[in-house]
């Protein structure tokens, strides 16, 4: 899964493809560089962020999602909270709902089930503004997977079929290193209730932790979280650097034994 941020404040490319000729562009060598799926967002949801506007956040995200479906055959989902964006999303041309509120905002729920998408449901402590002032777990494994499954059980409950359901165990949401670390560890864990795991740890701030690099000198220790994520189980990684994580599932593929994870 390629991020593509169609905002002006994203923590790693914001402001980049604000426009829908540079996200079109991004988009085309995301997709020549192996995406299976681009994910467009047009609210932030870094640290610190500010909540948009329903109509800013449509007016960032819909026509860009119109624009990539009528030239490219991928699949495009769309990272959003927001029940009007999610509706107006799948009658453009999206494939898939990817929310970082596991379909918590009022309406949320209803709108992507009527949609008939499937949803990706992402673990989040907090909201983004103040998630990581203090985040704090008795047993951050044992709580995202219990949120994750009641989550997944109550979208169940609207009509979301069990096979359209993915999770997300929200790295660097409200967590601090070593919750993160804990949740890579716990990935198989995670994927053995059956729902396919999706792992975002792109250029994150953990990374930053651990090799005290800026966040555009975090290609190494992206590819060997994506690689780790994927040993894990992960069955989608959303990167910013698609090429290279191609690269890497690639050699995961070709050394691995027929039943382990592959490209």
């Amino acid at each position: 899964m390629g991020v593509l941020n169609v905002t002006p404040d994203s923590f790693s490319d914001g402001g980049l493809h604000a426009g829908i000729d540079s996200a079109l562009d991004r988009a085309r060598v995301m997709v020549a560089e192996g995406a299976d799926i681009i994910d467009v967002g047009g609210e932030s949801t870094r640290p610190g962020a500010a909540p948009v506007s329903v109509a800013e956040e449509c007016r960032r995200v819909i026509p860009v999602v119109e624009a990539i479906a009528a030239e490219l055959s991928v699949t495009l989902s769309v990272d959003t909270s927001t029940p009007e964006v999610m509706t107006a999303a799948a009658a453009a041309g999206a494939g898939l709902i990817n929310d970082v509120r596991a379909l918590q905002r009022p309406g949320a729920l209803e709108a992507a089930a009527a949609t008939g998408l499937p949803v990706c449901l992402m673990h989040m402590q907090g909201q983004p503004d103040s998630m990581q002032q203090a985040p704090a777990y008795d047993d951050v494994v044992g709580e995202v997977e219990a949120y994750l499954l009641e989550r997944a059980a109550v979208a169940e409950g609207a009509g979301i079929a069990r096979q359209d359901i993915l999770l997300d165990p929200g790295f660097g949401f409200g967590k601090t290193l070593a919750h993160n670390l804990a949740l890579l560890n716990a990935l198989p864990r995670l994927a053995a209730h059956g729902y396919p795991v999706l792992a975002g740890l792109s250029r994150k701030s953990m990374l930053g932790t651990i090799t005290g690099r800026d966040v555009d000198q975090r290609l190494a220790g992206s590819l060997a979280l994506a690689l780790l994520a994927a040993q894990g189980g992960a069955a989608v990684i959303r990167v910013h650097d698609v090429g290279e994580t191609r690269d890497v599932l690639r050699v995961l593929a070709a050394t691995s034994p027929p039943d382990s994870p592959r490209e």
